[in-house]
């Protein structure tokens, strides 16, 4: 069975960081594509960052210059870093990965399970 397993909230001040992972555990044959994606009470989920085909980086104009989105292919897991940190940054971040569990099968769609940054002013 498939999974996103994410790690790295917490609790942080304004102006920290944190770095945020997002493991795909079980067996697949590929992984299309990676994003991560942010959601206050409230509101919609937002998209913050992810790769496009090619392997180029996309950012949310809100996290651009402050967030890094970056992967270890051999751990198929990626990675969040997150620097000057601001209270609007809080939020349920979650990953989102398109992933062919085999050559002869179809992209599925996964979620992570969400794990919670909030910054303190």
């Amino acid at each position: 069975q498939v999974q996103l397993v994410e790690s790295g909230g917490g609790l942080v001040q304004a102006g920290g960081s944190l770095r945020l992972s997002c493991a795909v555990s079980g067996s697949i044959f590929s992984i299309n594509a990676m994003t991560w994606l942010r959601q206050v009470p409230g509101k919609q989920r937002e998209w913050i960052a992810g790769f496009a085909s090619g392997g180029s980086t996309n950012y949310a104009d809100s996290v651009k210059g402050r967030f890094a989105i970056f992967r270890d292919s051999a751990k198929n897991t990626v990675y969040l870093q997150m620097i000057s940190l601001k209270p609007e940054d809080t939020a349920v971040y979650y990953c989102n990965a398109d992933i062919r569990r085999s050559s002869y099968t179809g992209v599925i769609n996964y979620w992570g399970q969400g794990t919670q940054v909030t910054v303190s002013s």
